[in-house]
């Protein structure tokens, strides 16, 4: 029986070894066990710290060999097979008398008073898939090796268990007494230490009110502190506060919804360019593209020839759009200076529908300038080729511009990344967020146009955050200054991404009015004792959602999908993990 025992555990040292020098992701051990190399904690969410890679250890797959019959003509037949052969069941799980011994394999090879057992130099911890199936509903058992230095000096087995459905009775929790003595009793330790974690939806504080985020944006708030006191206690003003800010563009709650509008008829303009297909967006003007550039060319008619009148009835306007734009919303991107082009971008990119449209438009405008019957003014610093002919018509020298195939529509692609470009840079920099030379990699124009899109694009969404972190949580300019730095230097480097979790330290003080009256979707307490690699845990995690998805809970929800509703009281599946130390020496 021992000869048995240490072959088998040679051998799946050696497979696991294999595995790892290899770098393989999905093995199957002796038919029946997958190993999957796992490189992030997304399998064991927040019970384990850490993107150490591990092996994971689960039930294999049966493979299902679809029928071969003689006839088709029992269509439901052949719909059950493929069903089987597509469906995904999930991770399914080994008994725990089985994980138990794959964890003794793995702590017999590192223990060096065993010489039978080859040890490996080192692997990566292992953890292992269970099916409940002990009085004490573990979950998971995991190892890890310990060292001193080089040499192996222990190792730590991980218990995680969960028993019973989600509940919002507090009387069912373990208490903090509770958890010190499971502690104490498994680690024989004279002095703890205790810590709280707790995580917010601060969005959910606005239910009441009109600026309500759809699901697709969270603003998380994530709290540690020590020497807990009770069970789902608020955490203190001293504890270590973040937040976790995700924000997709496009709310019509948002305060920067009209520039969302913007952006869409931008993107959809460049797209069109890239691939030669474009869908047009619903314009929003009644007038056709072509009457409204008549119209702004009829106007600056006007004012040149001194008709009583325009010249304060255009400033006016101006002026009521943005008072106008002041009232609705207390993060004012719009500016009330725009020059011609900006002015002509507006009015096309609210009401064209086809090519035909801005050609046709900029056909009117050339002429106009040509012909000398309007001079209007042009920011110094713009860019477009539209407003370099402009500013060449001063001096009577126009370059000829051949407005055929995609021309126009570059043409106007330049006025529209031109005047959204200023619109960023005068509230970014007018609020002192940044300087222009930390956005200089977002202004350049000397890169191609589409990639001048995919510049503007990233700051869009930089400024979709801010709008949330300023109008939403009211963070003071010194917490905003730090965060669009950190924004800016993430997005130098990479692609634009909606889903991208950006994170900023903050001091409690500064959210507790939204944390102190709602109840945490995630709340921990953890007890530890011993230090460095001799330190051990014992913790107990309450939350909405279950930590561990290879099992069933008596529901009819997916294991996604929170358990709390409209309800008063949050309910919370109860995961409890311990840890214990075998030392070698």
């Amino acid at each position: 029986m021992g000869s048995k025992i240490v072959s088998d555990a040679n051998a799946f040292v050696k497979f696991l070894k294999l595995c790892q020098d290899e770098n393989k992701e999905n093995c199957t051990y002796m038919d029946d066990i997958s190993v999957l190399l796992v490189k992030k904690e997304e399998l064991l969410h927040d019970i384990i710290t850490g993107n150490e890679p591990m092996f994971v250890c689960e039930k294999a797959q049966p493979k299902y060999e679809p029928e071969v019959t003689e006839t088709t003509a029992d269509s439901s037949a052949v719909e059950d097979t493929l069903f089987k052969v597509e469906q995904d069941p999930g991770p399914e799980p080994l008994s725990v008398m089985k994980a138990r011994q794959l964890l003794s394999w793995y702590t017999m090879a590192h223990n060096p008073n065993m010489p039978l057992v080859e040890a490996p130099r080192s692997l990566h911890p292992l953890w292992v898939r269970c099916d409940k199936s002990d009085p004490c509903a573990t979950a998971w058992l995991g190892v890890e090796a310990v060292y001193s230095g080089n040499k192996t000096s222990g190792v730590k087995l991980y218990t995680v268990s969960c028993k019973g459905s989600p509940t919002a009775d507090e009387t069912s929790f373990t208490t903090l007494d509770e958890l010190k003595q499971e502690h104490e009793k498994r680690h024989h330790a004279s002095t703890v230490a205790t810590k709280g974690y707790a995580q917010y939806n601060l969005f959910c504080s606005l239910k009441e009110e009109s600026m309500m985020f759809e699901s697709q944006s969270s603003v998380i708030a994530s709290l540690t502190w020590n020497n807990v006191e009770k069970v789902l206690e608020c955490p203190p003003l001293s504890s270590k506060a973040s937040l976790n800010i995700k924000v997709a563009v496009g709310d019509i709650r948002s305060p920067l919804y009209q520039t969302h509008r913007e952006m869409e008829f931008l993107l959809a303009l460049a797209e069109g360019l890239r691939t030669g297909e474009t869908e047009w967006l619903e314009p929003v003007e009644t007038q056709s593209a072509v009457d409204l550039t008549r119209s702004l060319i009829e106007e600056l008619e006007n004012v040149a020839q001194g008709v009583p009148g325009h010249a304060t009835k255009a400033s006016e306007k101006q002026k009521a759009k943005t008072d106008g734009t002041a009232a609705f919303t207390s993060m004012v991107i719009e500016r009330g200076d725009l020059d011609f082009t900006e002015q002509l971008w507006e009015k096309m990119r609210k009401s064209v529908t086809s090519y035909q449209d801005i050609t046709e438009c900029l056909k009117i405008v050339v002429k106009a300038v040509k012909l000398g019957k309007i001079k209007p003014w042009i920011h110094k610093d713009s860019n477009s080729t539209l407003s370099k002919m402009i500013v060449q018509s001063y001096q009577q020298q126009i370059d000829a511009i051949p407005l055929t195939g995609l021309t126009p529509a570059n043409m106007l692609l330049e006025l529209g990344l031109d005047k959204i470009r200023k619109d960023f840079i005068n509230y970014l920099v007018g609020k002192e967020l940044t300087t222009l030379n930390y956005l200089s990699y977002y202004l350049d124009t000397e890169v191609d146009l589409q990639e001048q899109v995919i510049r503007v694009r990233k700051l869009h969404h930089l400024l979709e955050i801010l709008g949330t972190c300023s109008t939403f949580l009211s963070l003071p300019h010194d917490r905003l200054f730090l965060f669009t730095q950190s924004c800016l230097q993430y997005y130098k480097s990479s692609d634009y991404n909606e889903d991208h979790v950006f994170q900023l330290q903050i001091k409690p003080a500064l959210i507790s009015y939204f944390y102190e009256k709602e109840q945490p979707f995630s709340w921990a307490m953890e007890v530890s004792s011993g230090q460095g690699s001799k330190e051990v845990k014992t913790a107990l995690y309450l939350s909405d959602k279950p930590l561990v998805d290879h099992i069933c809970f008596d529901l009819d929800i997916p294991l996604d999908v929170s358990v709390n509703g409209e309800s008063e009281k949050m309910s919370y599946y109860r995961t409890m993990v311990s840890c214990s130390l075998i030392s070698f020496t």
